[in-house]
C-alpha cells in the first residue's frame, strides 16, 4: 500500500487526541479520481517513522493536535476494512461516535443541572430561597426536561446502533444534535442563575461553559446533523 504522504511536501492534518494517542485512524486517497470510493482507512501507530505531531491550544474537552506525515510507510496490515472503502469506515465510525458525543454532552448538562438545583435551594433571595421564585423554578424545570429528553434520545440511538437498525444514521445525528444543543442551553442557563460567581476561574460552571462549545462543532457541526436528518427523512 502507498504511504500516507508519498513524495512532495509533507502532509499535515488536525486530529483528535493528537499528539498523545498511541494509534491514529488515518484516511488517505489511494485511488485518485475515484472520489469517496478512492479513500482507504488506516490504523497508524504513533511511533511509525515520518509521523510527528504538535499540540494545538484550543477550547476542547480532549487534546487536539496537528500531525505531519512525511512518507509514512503503511502496509496492507494497517488497513481498516477494505482498500478504497474508507468512506464507509468513516460513516460507520461517526454513527457510533455521534451518540457517544451526545452522552458526553448529557453528562455536562446533568452536572450543570445538579449544581443549579443545589445552588438555588440554598441561595437566599428576596426573603426566601432562590428556588421559591417561580421564574427560577420554571427555568430549572425546563433545564431538567431538556436534559432528560436528550438522555433518552442518546439511549435510543445507542440501542439502534447495537441492534443494527436501518435508521442508525438518523438517530445518531438526532442524538448528537439534541444533546449538544441542550448542553449549551443548560450550561448557559446555569451560569445565569448562579450569577458572577459562576464566571470565577475554577468554578465548575466556568469550566463547563468553556468546554460545552466544542461538541456542537466536532463529529459534524449542528448544521451538518440537521442536513443528515433531513436527507434521511426525504430519502
Amino acid at each position: 500500500m502507498p504511504s500516507s504522504a508519498a513524495g512532495g511536501s509533507p502532509a499535515r492534518s488536525g486530529i483528535s487526541n493528537a499528539p498523545e494517542a498511541d494509534f491514529y485512524t488515518v484516511f488517505a486517497r489511494t485511488a485518485p479520481g475515484a472520489g469517496a470510493r478512492g479513500v482507504t482507512a488506516f490504523l497508524v501507530p504513533a511511533d511509525r517513522p515520518g509521523l510527528t505531531g504538535t499540540a494545538v491550544d484550543m477550547l476542547s474537552p480532549h487534546p487536539i493536535g496537528t500531525l505531519t506525515f512525511d512518507a509514512v510507510p503503511v502496509t496492507a496490515d494497517d488497513v481498516l476494512g477494505e482498500p478504497n472503502s474508507g468512506f464507509r469506515v468513516a460513516m460507520t465510525t461517526l454513527n457510533l461516535f455521534r451518540p457517544s458525543v451526545g452522552a458526553f454532552a448529557v453528562g455536562m448538562a446533568q452536572a450543570a443541572l445538579d449544581t443549579t438545583v443545589e445552588h438555588t435551594s440554598r441561595r437566599d433571595a428576596f426573603g426566601g430561597k432562590l428556588k421559591d421564585l417561580q421564574t427560577v423554578a420554571h427555568q430549572v424545570a425546563e433545564m431538567a426536561v431538556r436534559t432528560e429528553a436528550a438522555r433518552l434520545m442518546v439511549y435510543a440511538a445507542a440501542t439502534a446502533h447495537d441492534e443494527g437498525a436501518p435508521d442508525v444514521p438518523k438517530r445518531a445525528a438526532m442524538a448528537k444534535l439534541l444533546a449538544t444543543e441542550t448542553a449549551q442551553y443548560v450550561v448557559d442557563a446555569a451560569v445565569q442563575l448562579h450569577g458572577a460567581r459562576a464566571l470565577r476561574r475554577g468554578h465548575l460552571l466556568e469550566h463547563l461553559y468553556r468546554e460545552v462549545r466544542a461538541p456542537r462543532i466536532y463529529e459534524g457541526a449542528s448544521e451538518v446533523q440537521r442536513g443528515i436528518i433531513a436527507k434521511e427523512l426525504y430519502g
